[in-house]
């Protein structure tokens, strides 16, 4: 009888040792397998996504420094270069974040880059920016009509040649960005998963990164900011689903964060631009202007962003069932 209990209780720790090996397997996103529960395949998309932007952080951080110190300056000491320059160390920095997920995507996933958005026609890039600047000027001008925000002035010492390389810069940011969460995490997902479980990773994967941002904002600002982070991604999905590629999404989003910051001069997720064509300036803190965050912690801005999303949804569907029809 005993002999029986001790061997029931090493069959069960064997099937139990059994389980989590094949847990951690599934989720482990150093393979390509799909053949497991969508909350499973969700969390190995996070999971990618961390591996991805690190890889990419991580190897971009020592290439800066090692660059630092080939140019004499010794990081350890505090010797930087100048605000600008390093704001353009920062962006164009993310190139590695957008090879860090081709290579996850090419090497380990074994899908063709059409298959995770990066198509050939780039075009879709000029209609997102369409799409981006139109929503900006909405959502600042219903916001400047609150009081919240005013004008300031136009820059008398506007240095054409570092807005230039600042699009650049914003170019590759934003492409790095979405690379990572509509390319890896949500075209990963796709077909795979229901639609509301890729929209919801994707605004998961999105949405974390940036809460470091918020650090230091007052709590409902923090709330209003997340609030705007997970919409915006939904409408980053849904403009990436109607045009079939990454490119709309890519160009919303540098165009949105290149003339928040380089053209009105106003906030970018909690940080100040260091040079812009104009300045607007905000005025108190309050849910309408977003407080130290900026206008992306704005009520206001979510709900022009909101809108934006709904629509793009229903014009996705709208066209989807016309191709069926």
């Amino acid at each position: 009888m005993k002999k029986s209990i001790v061997l029931n209780q090493s069959t069960v720790g064997q099937k139990s040792a059994g389980a989590l090996k094949t847990f951690f397997k599934n989720i482990s996103p150093f393979n390509n397998r799909t053949d497991m529960p969508s909350i499973l395949l969700v969390l190995k998309k996070v999971f990618a996504f961390y591996l991805c932007y690190w890889a990419g952080i991580l190897l971009a951080e020592g290439l800066v420094i090692g660059g630092l110190f080939a140019c004499g300056k010794n990081f350890l000491h505090g010797e930087m270069f100048s605000d600008d320059i390093m704001m353009l160390i920062k962006l164009y920095g993310m190139i590695v974040v957008i090879a860090s997920s081709v290579i996850y995507w090419k090497l380990i996933e074994k899908r063709k880059l059409s298959k995770m958005g990066v198509t050939r026609s780039i075009g879709g890039w000029f209609s997102g920016a369409g799409v981006g600047i139109p929503l900006l000027i909405v959502s600042v001008s219903a916001i400047m009509v609150t009081g919240t925000i005013k004008f300031v002035g136009v820059s008398t010492d506007l240095n054409i040649t570092m807005l230039l390389l600042m699009l650049g810069g914003y170019i590759v940011q934003g492409a790095a960005e979405e690379f990572l969460s509509r390319g890896v995490v949500f075209h990963g997902l796709k077909g795979k998963v229901s639609m509301p479980f890729a929209v919801g990773a994707n605004a998961l994967v999105f949405t974390l990164p940036h809460l470091s941002t918020l650090i230091g904002s007052k709590p409902q600002f923090i709330i209003s900011g997340v609030i705007n982070l997970a919409v915006i991604s939904c409408l980053f999905s849904f403009i990436t689903l109607r045009t079939k590629s990454i490119w709309a999404a890519c160009g919303l989003h540098s165009l949105w964060n290149f003339c928040l910051s380089c053209v009105l001069g106003l906030t970018l997720t909690g940080s100040e631009g260091t040079a812009s064509v104009i300045n607007m300036r905000s005025k108190g803190e309050n849910l309408l202007n977003g407080g130290i965050y900026g206008i992306e912690a704005s009520i206001i801005t979510a709900a022009v962003i909101a809108v934006a999303a709904v629509l793009m949804w229903y014009s996705y569907k709208k066209d989807n069932t016309e191709r069926q029809a």
